[in-house]
């Protein structure tokens, strides 16, 4: 059988399941599996830092279905976990890849740079964020080692990690096999049944029921599916803030982002009252529930994720959640009583008339962005006020948007618009970052001019941490005030760079934004220091209802 080396087979495995770019840092234990990187199908993207890298091959994954991000030992791949475990916590098929020192040296416990503690640590920590974290110590078990941790990563739709001494790099291994195949989801058939069977009780004598869909639906690929049900079951569906753009916002059942008190008023009145709920995928964060200011009527809950189901005190162990939709597209029967509520659409409403001398507020922005993004963007949305206030966007394109919105780690965003530019070159994507997150991976704006990458960047200025200060302000919400806009020219970019204060100056961005299509857009936009968006307030002034014993 011909042999290739253990870092080619690692390379063709990766380029096979969908993957075109491999994110990193340079560092001693890694070059030489960089090299054949460089020298393969996979282009190299180099990064500002590891946590960068990491971040921007998470947003790469939840487009392209696999990412993978390279570091070197130690401080690499320390710094690259708060990434590995962001993507866990978000069910993010990325792939971790570190090398390290030769086994030689492990044997013997050299004291090489890098190593903290022991050979063991970072092995060792990575198996706590990952669904499978493997050493690949010998080249004639590396090819199955490799094939079983990138089988649980596209399987289970979660992070994983490969560790790669230098020396096993360029040893000899046995050839690729057959292509690599995620494992196969099964269900029994009848634990199966006889939840459908519990589910068509609830649904079909409902009066008032309702579809959420939440992040899951999207990460085990069962869209299309999901869909279908919902058309033949004629019935509204909202998503919950992590599966938002998981099915289209324009199609004519879509009612709405349940987000507890964070949501419309008519959307919260609409589900929470419904006699049928059918979640499918939804998790129940703190995020996803307002800070736990849903009030949902478990009675009448039907909770189906990736292999359970939970009705009520019921529980359906090994049901795979695209069996139960399938199963649910053949039994259960079209509603047909009309639905008590309307649906609460996110399209703008109304004209929008400028007023040119009006410095630009926080909903009269959002109001303007909504008629402004259509279906080739992207949105991506940063941990704070930006979260709340771009999921009331009009997304009508699956996939079209992309956030952070249960692990919250700040400064992810930037990074992930560039992850997000290189997995959808096709599409313009649309960033919409705080100055103090933006501050933290600021590094990652030199890289996505370095590829000539072209999205619309918003700074949101408004000195500081603005959602902290809505809930309890303090001197530590306050950061230093950058002269922001002047950074593409610092990092050396081909890029437009604009100072917006007024809504006229945000209408001359716009039209400068439209028509550069191929350049980087920085936009530093001036906001009101103590103005969140709508939903913004709604979740602050329900945190204060429950601080005062008032739920």
């Amino acid at each position: 059988m011909k042999k290739i080396t253990v870092g080619q087979y690692l390379i063709k495995r990766l380029y096979n399941a969908g993957l075109n770019h491999m994110f990193g840092v340079p560092g001693d234990y890694v070059l030489d599996f960089m090299d054949r990187v460089v020298n393969s199908e996979i282009e190299l993207v180099g990064n500002c830092n590891e946590l960068n890298a990491g971040y921007a091959a998470d947003a790469y994954a939840r487009l392209n279905g696999i990412g993978a991000v390279c570091v070197t030992y130690g401080v690499g791949g320390l710094s690259a976990l708060n990434a590995a475990s962001g993507a866990y916590a978000e069910r993010v098929s990325l792939v971790v890849i570190s090398g390290a020192p030769n086994t030689a040296q492990r044997l013997a416990q050299t004291h090489m740079h890098h190593v903290a503690t022991n050979y063991d640590m970072q092995l060792d920590i990575y198996s706590k964020v990952t669904i499978d974290a493997a050493l690949l110590n010998d080249a004639v078990t590396a090819p199955d080692v490799i094939d079983r941790v990138i089988s649980h990563c596209l399987s289970e739709r979660l992070p994983v990690y490969l560790e790669m001494p230098v020396d096993i790099v360029d040893a000899p291994c046995r050839e690729l096999g057959d292509l690599l195949a995620p494992l196969q989801h099964t269900s029994d058939a009848a634990t199966l049944q006889e939840c459908v069977n519990e589910t068509r009780a609830i649904m079909e004598k409902a009066h008032n029921p309702v579809l959420l869909i939440g992040v899951e639906a999207s990460r085990f690929g069962v869209e299309k599916s999901l869909l279908q049900l919902v058309e033949k079951l004629q019935i509204p569906f909202m998503t919950t803030l992590d599966g938002k753009s998981v099915l289209p916002e324009n199609h004519p059942q879509f009612a709405g982002i349940y987000m507890g008190a964070l949501s419309r008023g008519s959307v919260r009145k609409h589900i929470e009252s419904s006699d049928g709920l059918l979640c499918i995928g939804a998790m129940s964060t703190d995020v996803n529930t307002g800070g736990f200011t849903a009030r949902l009527p478990e009675e009448n809950i039907i909770r189906a994720h990736k292999n359970k189901t939970r009705i009520g005190r019921h529980f359906y162990p090994g049901i795979w959640m695209g069996d139960y939709i399938d199963a649910l597209l053949k039994q259960l029967q079209s509603h047909d009583c009309s639905c008590i509520y309307t649906v609460d659409s996110h399209e703008p409403q109304g004209v929008f008339k400028v007023k040119p001398d009006a410095l630009v507020r926080v909903a009269r922005f959002y109001d303007r962005i909504n008629r402004y993004i259509d279906r080739n963007t992207i949105v991506v949305a940063e941990t704070g006020d930006a979260l709340f206030a771009t999921a009331e966007l009009y997304v009508t394109d699956p996939e079209n948007y992309i956030s952070q919105s249960y692990y919250l780690s700040i400064g992810y965003a930037l990074p992930a618009t560039l992850g997000v530019c290189l997995a959808k070159p096709d599409k313009r994507v649309m960033l919409f970052q705080g100055d103090g997150s933006f501050q933290m991976t600021v590094q990652e704006l030199s890289t996505l001019l370095r590829h000539n990458c072209n999205p619309i960047i918003f700074l949101l200025n408004n000195n500081g941490y603005v959602i902290e200060r809505l809930i309890h302000d303090g001197p530590y919400n306050d950061i230093q005030q950058w002269r922001y806009h002047l950074l593409p020219d610092v990092f050396a970019g081909d890029a437009i760079s604009l100072e917006v204060k007024t809504e006229a100056e945000l209408e001359a961005a716009l039209q400068q934004a439209t028509n550069n299509t191929n350049k980087l857009i920085f936009i530093n936009l001036h906001l009101p220091p103590d103005e969140g968006s709508d939903a913004l307030v709604r979740l602050c002034d329900a945190l204060r209802e429950l601080q005062a014993g008032n739920t």
